[in-house]
């Protein structure tokens, strides 16, 4: 099946961005020059430059020209994505080191998230996560011992554990994500080649099933000149009664 045009000229456009060709701050040129350039509509321009707009790699809009961002690439969390199909999306190359992967008994905060009793049996992961070659992530996933058993007969350095674990029946349905930043520890700073107290991006996650059981808590600490956070949203529409637009924060 042929590629859409709109994905062949996004694409054109994030290999100009992420080669610096096109560096922050460059102001793209018109959708009518896009146009002319690419032999496309206008309607196909402004749906690639929607693309990389949610990538995060281009600002303005509504009236302002497209200007290049910082090359840290957006994650958004609207659908549950593993690292190496979000890479893949956005057409960065994902990489993976695995440092570890033991059974041993949960951590409180762990057990906590998981519903379980402290120091029960569970399956712990240490990997680096890389785009393009560079380390952008450190991951530490901490599965229910029955999930995570199945990764022993799995190499993690060859993919999406996500995806291996949904080939085997896992119902990995839903998750909840809390972002805040730390300070690198001595692993994070010896792993994501930062200074021990650099400012890391920290997502935790807990996972379930479609029935609400807890399969994996998370926490994955990224560097933020490599990968930054994407949330959209939209008020309601209006159904007659009126909608209060909150924000909550959580404390810990």
């Amino acid at each position: 099946m042929p590629t859409p045009l709109h994905s062949q000229v996004a694409a054109q456009l994030r290999d100009l961005i992420l080669t610096s060709e096109l560096p922050p701050g460059t102001s793209l040129p018109s959708e009518a020059r896009l146009g002319e350039q690419f032999g496309a509509s206008r309607g196909t321009i402004r749906s690639a430059l929607a693309a990389l707009r949610h990538e995060g790699l281009i600002g303005g809009g509504q009236g302002r020209p497209p200007v290049v961002r910082d090359t840290a690439v957006g994650q958004p969390f609207e659908n549950l994505l593993s690292f190496t199909a979000w890479a893949h999306q956005v057409g960065r190359t994902p990489g993976q080191r695995t440092l570890e992967i033991a059974r041993r008994g949960a951590s409180a905060v762990a057990a906590s998230a998981l519903d379980l009793p402290d120091d029960t049996p569970v399956i712990e992961v240490l990997r680096l996560r890389l785009l393009d070659g560079e380390p952008a992530m450190l991951e530490r996933a901490t599965f229910v011992e029955a999930v995570g058993r199945l990764l022993f007969d799995f190499d993690p350095d060859q993919g999406s554990i996500y995806a291996h674990l949904a080939t085997h029946g896992v119902d990995l349905y839903s998750a909840r994500h809390t972002m805040d930043a730390v300070a690198a520890d001595e692993t994070d700073a010896d792993q994501l080649e930062v200074e021990v107290g650099a400012p890391l991006l920290r997502e935790r996650r807990r996972t379930t099933s479609s029935d609400g059981t807890p399969l994996e808590y998370g926490d994955d600490r990224y560097r933020p000149d490599r990968v930054t956070f994407t949330i959209d949203n939209a008020r309601p529409a209006s159904t007659g009664v009126n909608h209060d637009l909150r924000i909550i924060k959580e404390t810990s």
